[in-house]
């Protein structure tokens, strides 16, 4: 009887216990991460700030940057400031219910990372595949149908994951080895059978960030052979597409040994897995603003412009 009372609590408090092979050290991660989180901060705020302030930049492919801004602006707010506190303070604390709505937060704005790259792709393949009907399909109307289907999809997903993982029992041990709740770190402390939890994560993985990049590097391949076959401006037409297939690449290689790491036995260590997980968040919010604010023209322009006039107002 004991026994069965043991097995059937399940805790509703957890500890992240992330970076804990460190021992000692641990407190030094936290000038790293701040930097990171400034600089994510700063950025993406002066990038949005430049395009909602010009209305020479209020165009599709400049709003669909300013749109991967918002999210790279808002995705480490939900975690990052619990790592710091946990580094600096030891604060890792977290109940059941911020744990799995920290959870939901994370993974479905994170899912916006290769969804607004593949709405980009789109964009660039009507802007140079189809540049005489290019206002057409970039009408209100028709832009809809591209952006709710794809959002739709992640909601759904996501929901899924987290109402199955809300409904499990852990009655093992109530501390994640990570930073934040990642679905399987939480997952993995389940005393039942996790094996749904576990395929609806993959299909989560291959739904949205391989799906996304499947239909990216089509839309791509079909926009250099049309490129190369109408002899249009190739250097500036693989230039524009370059940074995007870069970008992804490195997201979905990063997002692949992230969950993978979880599911397949490797030697990984723990604090090894836990950085590639936050670096598959925290990285791109802070690369982001930098490489499309260097590399897109208009937007580097604008920004340059921007920057010389305040220095002239400050400095009379």
């Amino acid at each position: 009887m004991q026994e069965d009372l043991v097995w059937n609590a399940s805790y509703s408090d957890f500890i992240l216990n992330g970076f804990s092979e460190l021992g000692e050290w641990r407190p030094f991660l936290f000038a790293p991460f701040l930097l990171m989180f400034l600089l994510s901060l700063s950025a993406n705020s002066f990038l949005l700030f430049i395009i909602i302030s010009q209305n020479t930049l209020h165009t599709p492919m400049c709003i669909l940057i300013a749109g991967m801004a918002v999210v790279d602006l808002i995705l480490p707010v939900f975690f990052v400031p619990n790592m710091l506190f946990s580094f600096l303070l030891d604060w890792r604390g977290i109940s059941l219910a911020g744990c799995l709505v920290q959870m939901f937060c994370i993974h479905f704005i994170g899912s916006f990372q290769s969804t607004v790259l593949m709405w980009m792709s789109l964009d660039r393949y009507f802007a140079i595949c189809t540049p005489l009907y290019y206002h057409n399909y970039m009408t209100i109307y028709n832009v809809m149908k591209y952006v709710i289907p794809p959002l739709i999809r992640n909601a759904l997903l996501i929901i899924q994951i987290v109402i199955l993982a809300g409904r499990l029992s852990f009655c093992h041990t109530n501390v994640i080895d990570h930073c934040f709740c990642e679905h399987m770190a939480l997952v993995h402390l389940a005393c039942g059978s996790i094996y749904i939890d576990n395929l609806t994560g993959l299909l989560a993985v291959f739904l949205i960030p391989t799906a996304d990049f499947i239909f990216i590097t089509i839309s791509y391949v079909i926009i250099f052979v049309s490129v190369f076959k109408s002899g249009k401006s190739q250097v500036k037409a693989i230039n524009t597409c370059l940074t995007h297939i870069i970008v992804m690449t490195m997201s979905l290689i990063i997002a692949l040994l992230a969950f993978m790491s979880y599911r397949i036995k490797n030697n990984i260590s723990q604090s090894s897995r836990v950085f590639i997980s936050t670096m598959y968040l925290l990285f791109p919010s802070c690369l982001n603003p930098i490489i499309y604010g260097i590399r897109t023209k208009e937007i580097r322009e604008r920004a340059l412009s921007w920057l010389h006039f305040s220095k002239r107002v400050s400095c009379p």
